[in-house]
């Protein structure tokens, strides 16, 4: 067990807390980028059966074992064929960001409904002391974690949904340019994150900025309660 504890980027009493969250949070943000592709005239995902909630469809099992060891992941990429949309460009900088953004409102959710709890004593009315402490460890990790996925999917470093929308964003030609450097951007991103010593400049902040969010949003929503 030690042993696990020591591979592991999260401790092992809290693992089965991040799996579950896992699979909501790559799963509604993968079904959202198939659906606003599809909803925008690109049938690529939907002919491939990505637009669906189950998770078995999205799940990218070197991703989830690279978030479990690493501190970071992904899903399976969902195909989108931009030539099907009237508008790539606009069209393009919403299906991109669909995905980042629908982790952060999974976060912002779970900041209202953890705040909610807390604040009108749901969370007190539990006399199991290990249930208590269950429900203190899902949503923290729930929340954060939603957070850093929405924080890290929008780094503009492919294959990152954040490259994507800054190809959309910038002029053609600087994005052109750009996609001549973008294999060895994919090894330099790589070797960014995977080199040891080198998370503590890329991931750690990632999930620092992520729990100053959470930590935001909460004290927002017990205000709005009255707390």
């Amino acid at each position: 067990m030690e042993f696990l504890d020591q591979l592991l980027f999260y401790p092992l009493d809290r693992l089965p807390f991040y799996l579950i969250t896992l699979i909501i949070a790559f799963t509604l943000h993968e079904f959202s980028h198939a659906y606003f592709a599809n909803k925008f005239g690109d049938p690529t995902a939907k002919l491939l059966g990505r637009v669906t909630l189950n998770p078995a469809v999205h799940f990218d099992f070197l991703g989830i074992i690279l978030l479990l060891l690493a501190g970071f992941g992904w899903a399976r990429p969902v195909p989108v064929n931009r030539a099907n949309f009237s508008n790539p460009r606009r069209m393009g900088i919403i299906v991109s960001a669909a995905g980042p953004l629908s982790n952060f409102l999974l976060a912002v959710i779970g900041c209202l409904i953890y705040a909610g709890m807390y604040q009108f004593g749901m969370i007190d009315a539990i006399s199991n002391t290990k249930a208590v402490q269950g429900v203190h460890i899902f949503f923290d990790t729930f929340i954060v974690l939603n957070f850093f996925l929405f924080l890290f999917n929008l780094v503009p470093l492919p294959p990152l949904d954040g490259y994507r929308i800054a190809e959309d964003l910038l002029p053609r030609r600087i994005s052109a340019k750009l996609q001549k450097f973008e294999q060895w951007s994919i090894m330099i991103f790589l070797l960014i994150i995977i080199i040891p010593g080198l998370s503590r400049y890329t991931i750690i902040p990632l999930y620092d900025a992520a729990y100053y969010l959470s930590v935001f949003f909460l004290n927002m929503f017990q205000t709005l309660f009255g707390g």
